[in-house]
């Protein structure tokens, strides 16, 4: 019993319950021998036409009915064509059949040539008969061209051809996957699609051919690895484009891919990305040591499995490197995948001494780069000082080349493969030069950047108070900060002044911007600060003498626009503040800079209210001084903009965050600056921090004397006696003499060219101070007096009996001053 049943272009024929399967195929409409494309004949052994199709009528006009029976030679060739068609036949009847082009006679006369296939067909009966088929020749031979094409590709097209079945199978690959993987195409039909690679490279490249199979969609030159699973350290890159089969019915017929071998162009991209990405990550920082340390991140693993970075001893340090490196050189980077030696090489930091002999001596002392391809098994048993600077014993190929800047060799990088297979070769020789001649720069630029800060923070350190000097007045607590990201040392400065008269000055400043331009900016208004404290000016005329002196110098370096490109300009705030243990009183003036912070003896921390004054430099606004009184044990806190204005924070919050920890003031000053920064100062100060906390003191009334004498002859013996009566109370009887002739000069002085009240006063302290004060505004002064002149000796002797003396002015007049050690002369 048999059963058919046709489904989808394929028939099933199912005979007695045994089902066979029947596939029809779709012809191509390209083809033109197809079946409605294509004329057919057939000829007898002699040569007469016994077929003719309807295709055959409609290509040469011919109805079978006068050609049926004819001999072909006399329907269908022209007698100048007939010895070429007779030697047709011949080739025919020796080969059994022939494919070729002939020119054939259309009904209309004219010639049409046709390409033919004849093959030989045997009757029952043994009689030989022909059957052709002709299609237009232009046809038949771009068919030809296409076939040839095709043909190619399988042959000699140097691009990889692979074709998989529905079925995920190879049904063939042509030669150029023979050179690609070294085996025989013959051996590629049937094998699972991705069987000759490595599992995760299968993995992807089975999933590549299902993505086109379902999808349809073609793939274009996607870059895949192609490992072997025979070789499978070996890392290849191929270039993979895939499109789908179908047949003229839309079938899938299975999926094409062309693989082409792009593993050097592959590992040249990886090489300028990895310059790239150095580009991106070497230098960013002016350390020398994180700049070597960059250098082996980007190496690792990426162009060797282990690296090592040494450099000279005084690169590390800033300093200028010799001309020819001598001594040991220090590691500063080791980076590597794995360490399989036992003992293990010198850790970062350690000094390194390389043998002589060694790659990374001779590439020091030449200054040239090294490459050993290939390493022997035992070489570390051979060379063992060698062996001691390597990280991995199995190491198999080494590169070691100079890191040299500006014609100096700064150290030396050593490159190691021990998990890669493949040797280094001169492309990854040329490749490390590259990259260890970028970092160099960048090394020698930190080098260079380190020595600068040194200079400038070895500059700054100098110019900076190194101790401050014991107070009466005050017991005072400094603390300086510099800022960790800053180009440089900042112009940042404190100051403590002993005044005349016991008193003391405090001064807080920051000079604008940062570096050697800053740092000698703020050494010059220091040693100004200290040259118009000895003139005991008000606060405001302090402040006010440094504008000017700040101008000035903002116009020097103005002149004929001559200040270098990148240079700072001039300027800085200041504080100036000035405290009398004797009054308790306390005046101070700002330019610019934040507002003190006052601490009462209770605990109470608010902020000292002075009128605002313009930033140094500026000119054209007064200062003004503000005075106020201060308890004993107060506590009066200085500071740079850089404590309150850290970008975490706003001004408000740490002035509020700054009196806090300031509300403890029998606390010890030291453990009072330490809750300060821990309050206001992160980890790393982006700015620099000065900050000064004194504690007043005041001393004993009866360590002060004062007097106010009548204007008239009998002052200086009134002088001398009050002082004589009270040196002797005071236990400083050897005092008496020098004394008596200081206050009798002075008030002589008074007398003889001052108006109003004298008074004079005595401070007993460190020293002994005298002093006179009167309403005039002149100064006495020194003076070299003739023999012949019967005065003028007064102030010359006063100025050898004591250890300095001045004039202090206040706005109702001056004051002249003497000090002398307690101990005498």
């Amino acid at each position: 019993r048999r059963t058919r049943v046709e489904h989808i272009g394929i028939r099933y024929e199912v005979v007695s319950g045994v089902e066979k399967r029947m596939t029809v195929l779709s012809e191509s409409p390209d083809d033109p021998f197809a079946l409605h494309r294509a004329a057919s004949a057939v000829l007898d052994d002699r040569g007469t036409v016994v077929g003719w199709s309807r295709r055959a009528e409609e290509l040469l006009g011919h109805p079978g009915s006068e050609v049926i029976g004819r001999p072909a030679f006399e329907v269908l060739i022209d007698p100048g064509d007939l010895p070429a068609a007779k030697d047709a036949a011949a080739m025919c009847r020796r080969d059994g059949g022939w494919f070729g082009v002939l020119a054939v006679r259309h009904r209309g006369g004219r010639l049409v040539e046709m390409g033919f296939r004849a093959r030989e067909l045997l009757r029952m009966d043994q009689v030989r008969e022909w059957f052709l088929v002709g299609a237009p020749a232009a046809e038949v031979l771009e068919w030809q061209r296409d076939r040839a094409v095709l043909d190619g590709l399988f042959r000699r097209c140097p691009v990889g051809l692979v074709v998989h079945s529905p079925e995920m199978t190879i049904l063939r690959v042509n030669r150029a996957i023979e050179q690609f993987t070294g085996m025989p195409a013959a051996s590629f039909p049937g094998m699972p699609t991705g069987d000759l690679l490595v599992a995760e490279d299968a993995r992807r490249s089975v999933e590549r051919v299902r993505q086109v199979m379902e999808s349809g969609k073609s793939l274009v030159a996607s870059e895949q690895y192609a490992r072997l699973e025979r070789d499978p350290t070996r890392v290849r890159a191929a270039s993979v484009s895939a499109f789908l089969l179908q047949d003229p019915a839309g079938r899938v017929l299975g999926v094409a891919e062309t693989v082409e071998d792009v593993t050097e162009r592959h590992r040249a991209r990886r090489r300028l990305a990895l310059l790239d990405q150095a580009g991106a990550r070497i230098g960013s920082t002016l350390d020398v040591r994180q700049t070597a340390r960059e250098l082996a991140d980007v190496m690792v693993p990426h162009l060797a499995d282990h690296v090592t970075v040494d450099l000279s001893q005084p690169v590390t340090r800033g300093e200028e490197p010799a001309q020819a490196l001598a001594g040991p050189v220090v590691r500063v980077a080791v980076r590597g995948l794995a360490v399989r030696q036992p003992d293990l090489p010198p850790p970062e930091g350690e000094p390194v001494h390389p043998a002589p002999g060694t790659p990374q001596a001779r590439c020091l002392a030449d200054g040239r780069p090294l490459l050993e391809p290939v390493l022997s098994p035992d070489w570390f048993l051979a060379e063992p000082r060698r062996g001691e600077q390597a990280p991995d014993l199995s190491a198999h190929s080494l590169i070691v080349v100079p890191l040299a800047a500006r014609g100096l060799v700064l150290g030396v990088m050593s490159l190691w493969r021990s998990r890669h297979p493949e040797p280094f070769e001169a492309d990854d020789l040329t490749l490390a030069q590259e990259l260890a001649s970028r970092a160099a720069v960048s090394i020698d630029n930190a080098r260079r950047f380190t020595q600068q800060q040194q200079t400038a923070s070895t500059l700054q350190r100098t110019l900076l108070p190194r101790t401050v000097p014991h107070q009466p007045a005050l017991e005072v607590a400094p603390r300086y900060l510099p800022a960790s990201t800053a180009p440089g040392p900042g112009g940042d400065w404190f100051d403590v002044i002993p005044l005349s008269g016991a008193r003391v000055a405090l001064v807080v400043g920051d000079a604008v911007g940062h570096g050697l331009h800053a740092a000698a900016t703020m050494g010059r208004l220091r040693t100004a600060v200290h040259t118009l404290a000895t003139l005991d000016l008000e606060p405001d005329e302090v402040l006010s003498r440094l504008d000017d002196l700040v101008s000035l110098l903002a116009a020097e370096q103005e002149t004929a626009d001559e200040r270098p490109a990148g240079e700072q300009i001039i300027g800085a705030t200041c504080l100036y503040a000035v405290y009398d243990p004797v009054s308790r009183r306390c005046s101070a003036a700002r330019a610019g800079h934040p507002l003190p912070v006052v601490t009462s003896p209770d605990g109470e921390a608010a902020l000292f209210d002075l009128p605002p004054g313009p930033p140094l430099g500026l000119g054209g606004l007064p200062f003004e001084t503000r005075e106020i009184e201060l308890a004993e044990g107060s506590l009066l806190t200085l500071y740079t903009n850089g404590l309150i204005g850290e970008r975490h924070l706003d001004v408000d919050t740490g002035l509020r965050r700054l009196c806090t920890a300031l509300t403890h003031p029998a606390d010890p000053l030291e453990k009072m600056c330490q809750a300060v920064v821990d309050s206001l100062v992160p980890g790393q100060p982006a700015d620099d921090i000065a900050l000064l906390i004194a504690r007043t003191r005041v001393l004993p009334p009866e360590n002060v004397a004062s007097w106010q004498l009548p204007v008239g002859p009998t002052a200086a013996a009134q002088a001398r006696a009050l002082a004589t009566t009270q040196l002797t109370l005071w236990g400083l009887e050897h005092l008496a003499f020098a004394t008596e002739l200081i206050a009798s000069e002075l008030v002589t002085n008074a007398y003889r060219y001052a108006t109003g009240p004298v008074t004079l006063r005595l401070i007993r302290e460190r020293r002994l101070v005298c002093e006179v004060a009167d309403a005039s505004h002149t100064s006495p002064h020194l003076r070299r007096a003739r023999t012949t002149d019967e005065g003028g000796r007064g102030m010359f002797l006063v100025a050898q009996v004591t250890e300095r003396w001045g004039t202090r002015y206040t706005r109702e007049g001056k004051t002249v001053w003497t000090e002398q050690s307690l101990l005498g002369s």
